[in-house]
């Protein structure tokens, strides 16, 4: 997956937010209302997690050194990683904190009562674009895969992210309209206190999901089933009958290291061996090119003993 369709879908969400951000923090001044509070405040937290991805993008590509001599790829996931975090106890923990406050003391919306439903309105539209714009990169590359699969296997971690940060925004949203509007009906700030609950709730669950599945990339995957067995396919060719066993691992997003141990032919010279691994090398490459570390280590296939 290119870097260049995660950036383009961040930088539209953190767009969105910054404005977004704004309108509400606005509104909680006219009104009061904690679910206003809440969402400007996970609107700040997106349009934080935003900058950190695209830093964390800006920091992979540093060229590899003595020090990190893999590249340091793998920083995309460490921010995206933080991301969760920041979602989790700036947006989701402080929402549950304003709803818990706002229940204890409900507040009904007083003055400028139109103000949380334009801005709410507004702030759906928005959302709805940089979400749009989030389904249109990530269809480009996600093929025939359900949405879930997507969250779950993609190896860049920018689009998911933006992806379900823009959900649950839209989410949070229609929480926060409901409650606004029934506070303005009933003039009860218990249902503002509700939405906001709500929104606390669900930015919890994102957060956690996008742990969970950062935490993946972090502790290292395995190529895709489909490169994988991409990568068995090309190794055989001349001079090296079979794979006797393989392992892959992502460095980066677009960095595959392939490591194998392969059978050779007892009989070949060394210089021929050579040739067949330098063919071999070159096969993997030519089938799936983010393979860009590749050890390949000659081996024999030795017969299996029969049992006693």
């Amino acid at each position: 997956m290119s870097a260049h369709g995660g950036n383009r879908a961040i930088i539209a969400a953190l767009s969105a937010n910054l404005g977004i951000a704004l309108t509400k923090f606005l509104a909680f001044l006219l009104t009061g209302a904690s679910s206003m509070l809440a969402e400007a405040v996970h609107s700040v937290a997106d349009s934080g997690n935003q900058a950190l991805l695209l830093l964390g993008g800006r920091r992979a590509r540093r060229e590899a050194d003595e020090r990190h001599p893999f590249g340091y790829g793998r920083e995309r996931y460490i921010y995206a990683f933080i991301v969760s975090i920041v979602l989790f106890s700036v947006g989701g923990l402080f929402a549950l904190y304003e709803a818990w406050h706002k229940w204890e003391h409900p507040e009904p919306i007083d003055s400028w009562q139109w103000v949380p439903i334009a801005v709410l309105l507004a702030a759906m539209a928005m959302e709805g674009y940089s979400f749009r714009t989030a389904i249109h990169e990530s269809n480009a590359v996600r093929g025939g895969e359900s949405w879930v699969s997507f969250v779950r296997n993609a190896k860049s971690p920018e689009l998911p992210v933006v992806l379900l940060e823009d959900f649950g925004a839209l989410i949070g949203l229609l929480l926060a309209l409901f409650g606004v509007s029934l506070t303005l009906v009933t003039d009860d700030g218990r249902w503002d206190a509700a939405g906001t609950a709500g929104i606390g709730l669900l930015l919890v669950s994102i957060a956690v999901v996008l742990a969970v599945e950062t935490k993946s990339l972090l502790l290292g995957e395995s190529a895709t089933r489909r490169d994988v067995d991409a990568i068995r396919a090309a190794i055989v060719g001349p001079g090296v009958p079979s794979v006797i066993h393989l392992r892959t691992l992502h460095l980066g997003p677009e960095e595959l290291l392939v490591a194998a141990k392969i059978e050779v032919d007892a009989t070949e010279s060394a210089a021929e061996i050579a040739a067949a691994i330098d063919g071999a090398e070159a096969r993997i490459r030519a089938a799936v090119p983010i393979a860009q570390v590749i050890y390949l280590e000659p081996d024999l296939r030795r017969a299996v003993r029969p049992g006693p």
